[in-house]
């Protein structure tokens, strides 16, 4: 089979391009030491309720400035579907669904994740200001997803 010259290489530069480019994102993930999430840990979906720290959803403060969020996703809803921080705080949210598939995502913070049945999610954020952001699901869940969102609303201390 004969290739032309010109093909051969633009084939060339592509596969160099591509070389480059995941060259930079191997180095990049590497040396900012970022990983894909993984579970942090596993829980029935029909147990969610009865087994802690779900079967008691809300805020709490585990040390000077640290809190913990725990969070269910069920059809077209957060429990609770308002949470207040104290700004300068350092929060890390536990998260499961009861029934499908839901995403985590609050816009202007680096907080989007999957919610998986039967997976629990943990993300980490720091809020520094006060101000109100808005939880909303990212992954179609239903008929209702478009009215899925929660406030969470950093207070001054």
């Amino acid at each position: 089979m004969h290739v032309d010259k010109r093909e051969k290489r633009v084939m060339q530069i592509t596969v160099i391009v591509l070389g480059v480019a995941i060259g930079a994102l191997v180095l990049s993930m590497t040396a900012s030491h970022k990983s894909l999430p993984s579970p942090a840990g596993r829980i029935r979906p029909e147990d969610v309720r009865s087994t802690a720290p779900f079967d008691n959803p809300g805020v709490r403060q585990v040390g000077d400035n640290e809190y913990e969020v725990i969070m269910i996703a069920q059809a077209w809803e957060w429990v609770p579907n308002r949470v207040e921080i104290p700004a300068g705080s350092h929060v890390t949210f536990k998260i499961t669904s009861v029934d499908v598939i839901h995403g985590f995502r609050v816009p202007d913070t680096d907080l989007n994740a999957m919610v998986i049945p039967g997976q629990i999610t943990e993300v980490d954020v720091d809020f520094d200001e006060a101000r109100d952001f808005t939880l909303l699901c990212h992954e179609y869940c239903g008929i209702g997803h478009h009215r899925m969102g929660a406030d969470i609303v950093i207070v001054e201390n």
